[in-house]
């Protein structure tokens, strides 16, 4: 009998491989809508029709579907094009920002019937999104409209949708792997199941037996050049301590071979047939512990691999003193101490790490190797290649299509070495691409802390002295280690005045998973224990936590210093700090929120406020140019990738205004190393305040270039001259732009501009969060009455998009406060490798959050703007901690806050002759921890 399937009004004929998914079987025939995102029906992001019926492609088998019509999003709208109903509601509501889920939300919306819509929160819990929060998808399926129409020249501050809106919602977006390369192999990784081990053998000949496998390559087929799989604009700010493969393992899940075949399954059965002889050594998973003489040294290199102190396992240290904190202690009426802990975080990026690889012909004839990838960094990524197989920098070309999530996860070069090692070995197309399972144990996650906190401050709570112990888990590689650890202590201390400040801070290998770069980079976790001592201050002093913020935090215009080092390219550019905790106060007045608690339970609100370096620091370059088209319309090169972050958009709305026009006037060329000279990548914050700023000298360039070729091509004084939406009007007669690109080309006058930024100096945000919770005293649940959010943006580009980061960033946070954690058996083996053991924010986990902005207008960045995507997440933790110590009596100081964690801590409090709301007993005023 013959298979066969219509998708999409078309037919196909095609057997599915034996134990095919629906998922695969489409994406193999160009549906490229249908996503991979967890391939165990966790996610929704391959939700497709069948017969009408929405279903998880990943867990239906293809052959389930023999003689059945089945639905993609590229066939939602009608023959004509025309969009259906759902997908033209999220275009005007913007409800999506990397857009990877949104297929599948639209999937599941489209068949939502009136009852289910009354009850989004059981109709939705079938599909994730990382990036929004929610509540944008919301109001799209509501059909609540926020898109505003653009209007010539007046584009930034509007709320104008995103640019890759149309191509999203219909499922053309083509993000890494949305794309059919010719010959393309497929490769998987085998890892170490042992912590810490020497390889003695490998034995690869019955895997190179198996059908279909081209090639196994091992650490004697990778260079022994070290390298980090961190990406900064400056390498030395990490350690050299990875190799593509190596003999020694130090971590479970560390890859050990790579095998190269036909298909991922031939790939997969030849990782099941490598032998491999394992000699394991001694391992330590406890960063304390690994510092103890006696500890197993991961990295026996040291110095020359810029580890500080290879025999202790510190990979990074920082030390600082300002003033005494013995005097500033001794000089308080009230001292705070205790010792808080942060969990590991998975980035939970929808789109998995991967790369593809394969060789193009030059210009003259010669090779190059293309690397697509789903990476924050192209430019980086291709520096790091390039010295790590001594290639020249035009031999190497990388790209990122459009990327599914990022959250720093992907600042990382996880994928791209060793797929390139294969596809110049084997010189045919290599692809790689991670499980949801691997995003888990071999990509990275937020640095686990450990805070030791000490403050003091004066009866009218003044501050007197800050202290801080910091250790930071870094994994089995100092990926990022150092930074981070060094920016967890800068702004969450400078942001405090404090004539005494001290800390001592260390970045630690030990033999589990390795961190990297995450959302606020070190702050939230620092800031959690910062903020908390705060309110505990503020507590034993009977002040109102406000009050003892608002003496004691840095005012405009002030020297930013912390003990770790002053960066002297840091200003306070902008302040809206106070504006931010008058927010919070207005929530407050009035505030009846309580009475939505059940009889019974304990409410409480709590406040945080925070910090944030709008880039980061030693410069963090971007180059733009901007083009008159031969059509009349604008292009745009830039180098800095898309993934929801939305510079795309603000990138448009800036050269629109400098060039008189609308955004859809505008094309893009983004994320590709051959578009413009050089970008540092879309990390810290950088996107707007950075590359933003390039694109805004390119585009005011362009505006003068274009207004002196028509003063003489016209013949009119320069000054009568003035740029319209598709023309220059010069002394009142419009010259189209159409004939204006066609006079300078006969001319040779080329009609473009280059801009160039290199992030110095740098200016500051802000942030506060408010929360408002109710706890149920006899089971730990909590719910969330109220949540208020102030951001000191500056001059807010898009208000929407804007928005959406700062809902998105409460929502991320929210997930790590509450349940999200990476947890590590006593072996190092991640045992939560999966999103129904690793729990993200649904729907109904998500509050609405009402988010403000000051009125500010930064004097360093583009047009007064200030960066938003990192800072919503650091204040969240902290305010949430400090409204439930309000609620209950009881200061929680280790992350998640888990139902039974809170459970057995309000039994405890019982137990110790504590009322449920109030504190077991003031401590004395020059005591220790609570």
């Amino acid at each position: 009998m013959t298979f066969r399937i219509r998708v999409n009004d078309r037919n196909f004929d095609a057997d599915p491989r034996p134990g095919q998914c629906l998922r695969t079987y489409l994406r193999d025939r160009g549906w490229f809508g249908v996503k991979k995102g967890c391939d165990a029906g966790d996610c929704g992001a391959c939700t497709v029709h069948v017969d009408g019926e929405p279903v998880h492609s990943c867990l239906y088998p293809a052959v389930r579907a023999e003689g059945r019509a089945v639905t993609t999003v590229e066939g939602l709208a009608d023959p004509d094009g025309e969009l259906h109903p759902v997908q033209r509601r999220f275009l005007d509501a913007q409800g999506f920002q990397c857009g990877f889920c949104t297929a599948g939300f639209l999937m599941t919306t489209a068949k939502l019937d009136a009852d289910q819509l009354t009850d989004l929160p059981r109709a939705l819990k079938g599909n994730l999104c990382r990036c929004t929060g929610y509540r944008a998808i919301e109001d799209a399926v509501r059909g609540v409209r926020h898109v505003e129409e653009p209007c010539a020249g007046q584009s930034v501050g509007r709320s104008l949708g995103a640019p890759a809106g149309p191509q999203v919602v219909t499922g053309t977006a083509r993000y890494t792997f949305d794309i059919e390369v010719e010959g393309l192999l497929h490769m998987k990784l085998l890892r170490s199941p042992h912590p810490h081990a020497r390889i003695v053998s490998l034995d690869t000949a019955d895997a190179l037996r198996v059908p279909g496998v081209h090639a196994v390559f091992t650490h004697e087929d990778a260079p022994e050049r070290l390298f980090s799989t961190a990406r900064h604009e400056h390498p030395t700010e990490d350690p050299d301590d990875t190799r593509v493969l190596d003999d020694v393992v130090r971590f479970v899940g560390q890859r050990v071979a790579a095998v190269v075949a036909d298909s991922e399954a031939a790939a997969e059965e030849g990782c099941r047939r490598i032998v491999v002889a394992y000699e394991p050594l001694p391992y330590v998973l406890d960063p304390e512990e690994a510092m103890r003489p006696g500890a197993p040294v991961i990295h026996p290199k040291g110095p020359e691999t810029r580890i500080a102190r290879a025999r202790d396992n510190v990979v990074g240290e920082v030390h600082g003193e300002i003033g005494s904190v013995g005097e500033g202690f001794a000089d308080a009426d009230v001292v705070y101490e205790d010792t808080f802990r942060t969990q590991r975080v998975q980035h939970a990026s929808l789109e998995t790490h991967g790369a593809l690889a394969w060789f193009e012909e030059n210009e003259d004839g010669g090779e190059r190797i293309v690397v697509r990838s789903s990476t924050q960094v192209p430019f980086l990524t291709r520096r790091a290649l390039c010295a790590l197989y001594d290639l020249p920098p035009d031999g190497v070309r990388v790209v990122a299509g459009r990327v599914g999530g990022g959250f720093g996860g992907k600042q990382e070069m996880l994928a791209e070495d060793i797929v390139v090692l294969a596809a110049m070995r084997l010189k045919r197309p290599v692809k790689l691409e991670f499980t949801r399972a691997e995003q888990f144990f071999g990509a990275t996650t937020r640095h686990p802390f450990t805070i030791g906190v000490k403050a003091g401050a004066k009866r009218d709570g003044t501050l007197t002295a800050l202290q801080l112990r910091v250790v930071s888990n870094t994994g089995a590689y100092g990926n990022h280690g150092p930074a981070v650890m060094f920016h967890s202590v800068g702004e969450s201390m400078a942001v405090y005045r404090a004539p005494h400040k001290k800390v001592n801070a260390f970045s630690v290998y030990t033999n589990c998973v390795p961190a990297g770069a995450f959302r606020g980079y070190g702050l939230g976790q620092v800031t959690f224990a910062v903020e908390s001592a705060m309110d505990e201050l503020a507590h034993r002093l009977g002040l109102d936590p406000l009050v003892l913020r608002e003496r004691n935090i840095i005012g405009p215009g002030e020297h930013l210093v912390s003990p770790g080092g002053e960066e002297e390219d840091l200003h306070i550019a902008s302040y809206g700090l106070d504006q931010c905790l008058q927010v919070v106060r207005d929530a407050l007045a009035g505030d009846r929120s309580a009475d939505e608690a059940p009889a019974g339970w304990l409410v409480g609100q709590g406040t945080a406020m925070s910090m944030i370096a709008t880039g980061p620091p030693g410069g963090h370059f971007a180059d733009a140019t901007v083009t008159l088209l031969e059509d009349g319309g604008y292009d745009i090169a830039v180098g800095t990738a898309e993934f929801g972050n939305g510079t795309t958009t603000v990138h448009q709305q800036i050269t629109a205004g400098a060039l008189g026009t609308t955004p859809d006037r505008i094309t893009i060329r983004q994320s590709d190393t051959d578009v413009v000279r050089h970008d540092t990548g879309a990390f810290g914050s950088a996107g707007t305040v950075v590359a933003g700023k390039a694109v805004m000298q390119a585009a005011n360039g362009l505006a003068e270039r274009i207004l002196t070729f028509a003063a003489e091509h016209a013949r009119t004084p320069r000054g009568l001259c003035r740029l319209l939406a598709d023309a220059v009007e010069c002394d009142g007669r419009p010259v189209p732009l159409k004939e204006l690109h066609e006079a300078a080309h006969d001319k040779g006058v080329p009609l473009t501009a280059d801009g160039h930024w290199g992030g110095s100096p740098r200016s500051v945000a802000f942030n506060a969060q408010w929360f408002r919770i109710a706890v149920d005293p006899g089971t730990g649940e909590i719910r969330i009455l109220r949540s208020v959010h102030s951001a000191d943006a500056g001059r807010v580009m898009n208000p929407l998009q804007c928005r959406g980061q700062v809902e998105g960033g409460v929502a991320q946070a929210l997930g790590a406060t509450l349940f999200e954690q990476v947890l590590v058996d006593d072996g190092g083996k991640v045992i939560t490798p999966a999103f129904r053991r690793y729990r993200l924010p649904a729907y109904a986990d998500v509050p609405r959050t009402e988010v403000h902005f000051t009125q500010t207008s930064d004097a360093i960045g583009p047009l007064g703007a200030k960066s938003m995507s990192e800072s919503p997440f650091n204040p969240v933790a902290p305010a949430f901690a400090n409204a439930l110590r309000d609620a209950t009596g009881v200061r929680f100081t280790e992350l998640p806050l888990l139902r039974d964690r809170v459970w057995l801590a309000l039994e405890e409090h019982r137990a110790a002759g504590g009322v449920p709301g109030r504190p077991t007993g003031r401590h004395p005023s020059r005591e220790g921890s609570v």
